[in-house]
């Protein structure tokens, strides 16, 4: 479908308020789904490069900057997921003006805040490197990596913007091109950087930096060319921002940021237990987050595709759609859930050997089987919830979730099983798996209570 705005001028929107459920959550998750598996690939390339030439250190350097990394992105991912629900609804009610408006607000407010997280964190490297522990063994290698991320962090940003923009119109089509040519440089001056110049860590950093900035350079290319189809002219006056919009994305884009910062927070807390126990612990974390964000792009995916779906059928007030909007993105979930878990499971060496051929590490990789397996489900039942807590919008239940999920549970089950059980490293990694259960339980209260229709 493609609505018309007032000026005649036509824009791209998928309609997701018609058709079968099924299908067209898959023909927006799907793209989703590539795109977000191109994105990990690049993150895993980087792991992967690293442990094969230069062993623990270097792996133990890409986790902990990886979090970091992860940490300093809270804002984009919290602001570009509400701008997506923003635009979401705002199409589904037929209000384009505020799409315009939106999308120009979007823009400058991630592009401010992306410069000033870069300065600060630029300048407090080394106090940041010492808080977590890091082990000296991989010190040279994370601050390399970090500070090399931390200058390309504006390019993350807008990248995300663009992203919030297409998919809340309903193209996921779009990033995901986008997101395959930076998956494909990354993979390509990752081995070149690496393995042929010697470069070692910062050379993966830079490649994952170049990637990205490539990524955002073509996506703002396509925008401009067309902006009559998406109702943005790229006039300076068009970049303020916008009271009128910046309000509602407030509301819910700071619950959403503290949701993504939370989490990532209490990662940065057992990063730093686990960094205590030496650098073939802090090695066997980056395992174990790397397999976790390959089923998280399988829950990001249906997530950011549900949302969109249920953001606009709640516009349209078409309310009987979305329990099955929600189904069917938790049953995809556990599917794909159960299949990787099985591999896991069965074949744990040689997923520990896809990372490292670190006799050390490889010791000691058999600690994470069944806390990578309950992270997996964690993911397919949480992509339900937030489908549910994201397009509708409530911003109050999404700061519940991030101080339940991301503070309460998380840490207090890592420091319960960690400490007073004295599970040490594997404790905390199943602290860490068990609170991704949470926003299901939360998801679940807010859907039988019926308040969800009210929006």
């Amino acid at each position: 479908m493609t609505n018309t705005s007032k000026n005649g001028q036509k824009t791209m929107i998928t309609d997701l308020t018609e058709g079968s459920v099924a299908g067209l959550l898959f023909k927006f998750a799907m793209p989703l789904f590539a795109a977000n598996a191109l994105q990990a690939l690049y993150n895993l390339v980087d792991m992967v490069v690293v442990g094969q030439v230069i062993g623990g250190p270097g792996m133990s350097a890409v986790s902990i900057g990886g979090d970091i990394l992860h940490l300093l992105t809270f804002l984009a991912m919290g602001f570009s997921s509400a701008g997506q629900v923003q635009i979401a609804q705002y199409i589904g009610a037929g209000k384009m003006k505020d799409v315009k408006r939106l999308i120009g607000t979007l823009f400058t407010l991630l592009f401010i805040v992306s410069v000033a997280i870069s300065a600060v964190c630029f300048i407090l490297r080394v106090p940041i490197l010492n808080i977590l522990n890091t082990p000296a063994e991989s010190y040279d290698y994370t601050m390399d990596y970090m500070v090399t991320c931390v200058v390309g962090l504006v390019f993350i940003y807008g990248y995300n913007a663009v992203s919030a923009i297409l998919r809340g119109m309903g193209d996921s089509k779009r990033p995901f091109m986008f997101i395959a040519i930076a998956a494909v440089l990354n993979t390509v001056l990752d081995i070149f950087f690496v393995g042929f110049c010697g470069m070692g860590v910062f050379g993966a950093a830079l490649a994952t930096v170049i990637g990205q900035a490539v990524s955002f350079i073509i996506s703002i290319i396509y925008l401009y060319r067309n902006r009559e189809e998406f109702g943005f002219d790229f006039r300076p006056e068009s970049f303020r921002i916008d009271r009128r919009v910046a309000g509602p994305l407030m509301m819910l884009g700071v619950p959403m940021a503290i949701q993504s910062a939370s989490i990532n927070i209490s990662k940065i807390v057992l990063t730093s237990w686990i960094n205590a126990g030496g650098v073939v612990y802090s090695a066997l974390s980056g395992i174990y987050n790397k397999t976790g964000m390959m089923m998280g792009i399988v829950s990001n995916s249906f997530t950011t595709a549900g949302s969109s779906m249920t953001g606009q059928n709640l516009g349209a007030r078409k309310y009987d759609r979305v329990p099955r909007i929600l189904m069917t993105v938790i049953a995809v979930g556990l599917v794909i859930s159960t299949a990787a878990s099985a591999v896991v499971l069965i074949f744990p060496d040689a997923v520990s050997r896809m990372f490292t051929s670190d006799a050390s590490v490889l010791a000691l990789s058999s600690l994470l089987s069944l806390p990578i397996t309950l992270n997996f489900y964690g993911c397919a039942t949480r992509s339900g919830a937030f489908s549910l807590i994201n397009g509708s919008g409530n911003s109050r239940l999404n700061l519940l979730v991030a101080i339940l999920d991301g503070m309460i549970a998380r840490v207090g089950l890592a420091a319960l099983l960690g400490f007073f059980f004295q599970m040490g490293c594997r404790g905390f990694w199943l602290g860490d798996a068990l609170a991704g259960f949470m926003p299901f339980v939360i998801g679940s209260t807010y859907y039988l209570s019926g308040k969800w229709r009210l929006i």
